[in-house]
């Protein structure tokens, strides 16, 4: 399947960040009363929230895109994967941080990526309980909050040390260990996909991720700060991120997201 024509991916663009704010809003509905989870066959938890915003996605991207096929968290741990060997694609995380859902920290997200050819070329994430919406194509990167819009860029490294950023859920040590090789004069914890969108937004410079993540964990937010300046690499700083790896069941290598 060719590329899609920037018009195109813009238009697809704006359908998707109406999705995220209306899956955001299911989503807090949610939050706001009893939230009962299980645990999938990886451990991981899952609420109603994640199953019930997934489905909104996916019937949106199907009327507003009916021949590009999804792949979605819950779909995926369910066994339902569509063909995505043409090369053009949705990655979709219903509610990303279910982790931070379930302890009401607010760090939270929607991520509905496009994906063209291995590159994340449009995304939105949004953060329903904090009121921050990124999104960022071919056209720059975007923030809307507390209904102000604005663009947004990485900052260049500071001088005086750079602004590290973590998982709060999943540090380990060779995060710090990897991180010892940096001049680090902060470092922040934050969960889901915000991670990348904090460091679009140049509020922070460095955000390596030891370990397994899945390839919707990461496309949008990698989309949004791609846009804004910066770049997503395996560890050796150089290989971007690719994405499409059905063979290995869109599992993430090891990787680390720069800014400027």
């Amino acid at each position: 399947m060719p590329p899609l024509e920037a018009e195109t991916v813009s238009a697809l663009l704006a359908k998707m960040v109406q999705t995220a704010r209306s899956a955001g809003a299911l989503i807090m509905r949610h939050y706001a009363g009893d939230i009962e989870h299980r645990h999938k066959a990886d451990k991981s938890p899952v609420t109603a929230a994640d199953e019930e915003a997934e489905q909104l996605i996916l019937r949106d991207l199907a009327e507003t895109a009916p021949g590009i096929p999804v792949v979605a968290e819950e779909s995926a741990a369910a066994g339902t994967l569509p063909d995505v060997s043409g090369g053009i694609f949705f990655l979709v995380d219903p509610l990303d941080g279910t982790k931070e859902f379930l302890s009401r920290n607010g760090e939270f997200t929607v991520n509905i990526a496009l994906i063209e050819h291995g590159t994340p070329t449009a995304g939105v994430v949004f953060a329903p309980a904090i009121d921050r919406l990124f999104w960022g194509n071919s056209h720059g990167a975007f923030e809307e909050a507390n209904g102000n819009r604005r663009q947004i860029k990485t900052r260049a490294a500071p001088t005086n040390g750079l602004i590290a950023i973590a998982s709060r859920s999943h540090r380990d040590r060779l995060t710090d260990e990897y991180l010892a090789h940096y001049p680090i004069a902060d470092l922040i914890a934050a969960g889901s996909s915000l991670k990348f969108c904090v460091i679009a937004a140049g509020e922070a410079d460095l955000y390596p991720r030891h370990g397994p993540t899945m390839e919707w964990d990461t496309a949008a937010g990698d989309a949004v700060l791609r846009a804004a300046g910066g770049r997503v690499t395996r560890l050796d700083g150089k290989t971007p991120l690719i994405y499409g790896n059905a063979r290995e069941k869109f599992q993430n290598p090891s990787f680390v997201a720069w800014g400027r």
